[in-house]
């Protein structure tokens, strides 16, 4: 707090009076009680910058108690005062936070909203839904700008409408083809080829995910958060302009805002042709026609996930890669998903680049000409397709919401860096996959969304964990993840110092042995990774977070007695290490 200063000339009640109405929140406290300190910790942790009188250190603070005390009739310290009401010492304070009367007091404004929510997306839809549980006053702007191919789609964002559920869907398409080819050793009589009507999978997932989008409007109104169909950018820190797909302009304003604008995927920017004949992920759920044979440009999860599916609906498949599979992720099990994706067909050209995209015939879907060229030798090369699908990453939609209007600084990659999910700017929050350093997945913009509505208005101190969460990658043989990758946990602690246990297995699944490994710290054996390749990894994963976010052991999972026969119960009898030398092979079925 700034220095308060009492000139002798000052008439003591004059100067109460601007403390008390010249700030937000004031604390009259002194330094030496306990009680004070309480009260100051409670704002503190609810983010709420205050005014601290130290009655025991300003000058004339004797006189300024005495005032203090005509006026409240008491004595005692500490005093709150919120917007010039009189709150009351430690006890009336908390009971206020307690009953709600805290959080209005604090959120009184002016302004035609509580909160604004930029982006209809799953954090966003998410924190707006919780915030209204507070009596506040919410708007959600949710506006998709089409593709260069012209596709859009509806409320819920990425992954709702081109990201995890069609992505899920797709893949579970291409798993019962597999079956379907396993069925016969089953004993099932399979009649005729095997054939995929591509045109009712995607009419089938696109209705499917209309039907969610109807349920999110759905919410929204019964919550009575305001669904704004319109583009919003910033022209001050409290005012959004909006306009709708007619161009008409409106001007909100809002107490709080929070950017949930989530990202795209991004286009090179040194490769003609690209946006004029290729697509994206954003294009291929709802596309009006079997891609065919189709190039794969990129080696991100989004790219291995689509050509994944797209070989195990029966297509002619090429990945090109310019370095590594899945960046981030540990690379002996990137490259094992990797292998199997090769021994199911899928062609792979390393280390590559594309030079440029032309069209030979247009229809649909068409016949494009690619012209790549090897990074090892510089060697150009062609080839024809019937579809390119560029997946080589993802960028933040934070260039044309007007951040430098409103102050909020974001880094070069246009990314936003935050301090518990709020900006430079003390009214602007921002959650999702737009932040800065944080997991670019739903459940964690979720998580976050929720939880910062409830620090915003509920007086929850709670924030989001962004440590050891779960993932999956939905690749032909699926792979989960949860803590450190090998490299990363060799970099954090020394190679001497973590052990990785690795194993083998055979699903009934398919008769493909598997690779999962745990790596963990030698001096105590706490657990530090988990790796899973093989069937149905995200429900494997799921659960493992609780243990590593516990701090448990090596012994701790010796000790669980497995289901048998599963995938997940190899976890409880690791007993090869690495750095044993010895193979990892498959173990009898039982002990």
């Amino acid at each position: 707090m700034p220095p308060v200063t009492i000139r002798p000339e000052d008439d003591i009640r004059h100067h109460l009076d601007q403390l008390i109405t010249g700030n937000k929140v004031v604390v009259f406290s002194t330094t030496t009680c306990p009680f004070c300190a309480k009260v100051k910790e409670l704002f503190r942790s609810l983010a709420v910058d205050v005014v601290v009188v130290e009655l025991d250190q300003v000058d004339r603070g004797v006189e300024l108690r005495e005032a203090l005390s005509a006026r409240v009739g008491r004595t005692s310290v500490p005093q709150v005062f919120i917007s010039g009401q009189h709150i009351g010492g430690c006890d009336d304070t908390h009971k206020a936070r307690d009953d709600g009367l805290l959080t209005k007091l604090l959120t009184q404004h002016s302004y035609d909203y509580d909160l604004i929510v930029i982006g209809g997306g799953s954090g966003g839809l998410a924190a707006s839904k919780e915030a209204v549980k507070y009596n506040k006053k919410v708007a959600v702007l949710d506006f998709v700008v089409p593709t260069p191919l012209g596709t859009s789609w509806g409320l819920g964002g990425t992954c709702v409408n081109v990201g995890c559920i069609p992505k899920k869907l797709m893949h579970t398409a291409a798993l019962i083809g597999q079956t379907l080819k396993d069925a016969p050793h089953y004993g099932w009589n399979i009649a005729g080829d095997i054939t995929h009507d591509w045109n009712r999978m995607k009419d089938e997932i696109q209705n499917y995910v209309k039907s969610i989008n109807f349920g999110y409007r759905v919410q929204l109104r019964e919550n009575k958060v305001n669904y704004i169909n319109a583009f919003g950018s910033f022209q001050d820190s409290h005012t959004i302009k909006c306009v709708d797909k007619k161009g008409k302009e409106t001007t909100l304003t809002s107490d709080k805002f929070i950017i949930a604008v989530g990202e795209r995927p991004r286009y090179p920017t040194d490769c003609p042709g690209v946006k004029e004949f290729a697509i994206t992920s954003d294009d291929l759920f709802s596309l009006p026609y079997s891609p065919r044979k189709t190039l794969v440009i990129g080696a991100s999860y989004v790219a291995l996930e689509c050509a994944g599916f797209l070989r195990g609906l029966g297509l002619d498949v090429t990945v090109m890669v310019r370095s590594i599979l899945l960046r981030g992720f540990d690379q002996e099990m990137a490259e094992k998903a990797g292998e199997y994706m090769a021994e199911e067909g899928v062609k792979f050209l390393r280390p590559c680049i594309p030079v440029r995209v032309e069209q030979l015939e247009a229809g649909a879907p068409g016949r494009l000409r690619v012209t790549a060229k090897r990074t090892d030798n510089n060697e150009e090369f062609a080839e024809e397709y019937n579809s390119v699908l560029f997946a080589i990453g993802r960028d933040p939609c934070t260039d044309t919401i007007g951040l430098e209007n409103a102050g909020v600084i974001k880094e070069k990659n246009g990314k936003i860096k935050t301090m518990s999910e709020k900006t430079n700017v003390d009214n602007i929050y921002a959650v999702g996959d737009i932040l800065y350093g944080k997991l670019e997945l739903t459940p964690v913009a979720v998580e976050a969304g929720v939880l910062l509505a409830r620090r915003l208005f509920g007086g929850s101190s709670v924030e989001c964990d962004y440590i050891n969460v779960p993932t999956t990658v939905f690749t032909p043989l699926e792979y989960g993840a949860c803590g450190y990758s090998e490299e990363q946990a060799v970099q954090e602690f020394g190679e001497d110092n973590i052990e990785v246990y690795h194993q083998k297995f055979c699903p009934f699944e398919w008769q493909n042995a598997r690779v999962p490994q745990f790596e963990h710290r030698n001096r105590n054996e706490r657990l530090l990774g988990f790796h899973y390749l093989g069937p149905n990894a995200g429900e494997v994963t799921q659960l493992v977070g609780i243990p590593l976010k516990m701090k448990a052991t090596k012994g701790d999972l010796d000790a669980l007695i497995g289901i048998h026969p599963t995938c997940a119960e190899v976890f409880t009898t690791l007993d090869v290490t690495k750095r044993s030398g010895l193979a990892p092979d498959l173990k009898s079925c039982c002990g």
